[in-house]
C-alpha cells in the first residue's frame, strides 16, 4: 500500500473576508474530493483571509499511480480563476 500526500499553498486575492475565503475553499475541496476520490482539507492559515494551505491524500497500490493522481489535482487547482497556487509539495510514502 502506498500513500500519497500533497500540501498546497494558495493565495486568494479576491477574498475580502474570511466568509469569502471559506466559500471558495469549501467549493474547491468538494470538487477535488468528488473528481479525484482523495481526502482533502484546509490544514493551515484558517484565520487568514487571503491565504490557505490544503492537505490532500490518496491511497494506491503503486507509487506512480498516487503521484499521477496528486499531479492531476495540482493541475486542476492551477486552473481555478479565483485563487493562485503559490507552492506545493508531494510525498509518496
Amino acid at each position: 500500500m502506498v500513500v500519497g500526500i500533497c500540501t498546497v499553498e494558495l493565495r486568494l486575492p479576491g477574498a475580502l473576508t474570511l466568509k469569502d475565503k471559506r466559500r471558495v475553499i469549501k467549493g474547491l475541496l468538494e470538487r477535488v474530493r468528488h473528481r479525484y476520490q482523495v481526502a482533502a482539507a484546509e490544514v493551515d492559515h484558517q484565520g487568514h483571509r487571503s491565504r490557505a494551505t490544503l492537505g490532500i491524500a490518496c491511497v494506491s497500490n503503486a507509487g506512480a499511480h498516487a503521484d499521477q493522481i496528486l499531479a492531476a489535482v495540482v493541475r486542476f487547482i492551477e486552473t481555478q480563476a479565483d485563487l493562485e497556487l503559490l507552492d506545493y509539495h508531494t510525498e509518496i510514502l
